[in-house]
C-alpha cells in the first residue's frame, strides 16, 4: 500500500487513478501527517460483495493502527459519539 500527501495526490491524481485501476494498488492519502482517505479499485476482490470487501479493508487498516468496532452497527454507534 502506498501513502501520499494531499498535495501530491492533487498534483498526480490521474497517475494515482491509473495505478489503482491497472495495478489494483491501494493508495492512502494523508493531510498534515494524518490518514484521511484511501483510493481503492472499484471492483471487489476475491469475489466478496462490496460490504464484505469494505469490512475486510477496514480490518486490515485497523490491524495496522488501533483497535475499533468490528461491525457496521458498532461503526454507526461509534460515529454517533462524534
Amino acid at each position: 500500500m502506498t501513502t501520499v500527501g494531499a498535495f501530491e495526490a492533487k498534483t498526480h491524481l490521474s497517475e494515482l487513478l491509473r495505478r489503482v485501476e491497472t495495478q489494483h494498488e491501494k493508495i492512502i492519502i494523508k493531510r498534515r501527517g494524518k490518514e484521511v482517505a484511501m483510493l481503492v479499485p472499484f471492483e471487489t476482490e476475491k469475489g466478496l460483495d462490496q460490504k464484505e470487501w469494505l469490512m475486510q479493508e477496514m480490518r486490515d487498516i485497523r490491524s495496522k493502527t488501533k483497535p475499533g468496532p468490528e461491525s457496521i452497527k458498532e461503526l454507526i454507534e461509534e460515529g454517533r459519539k462524534w
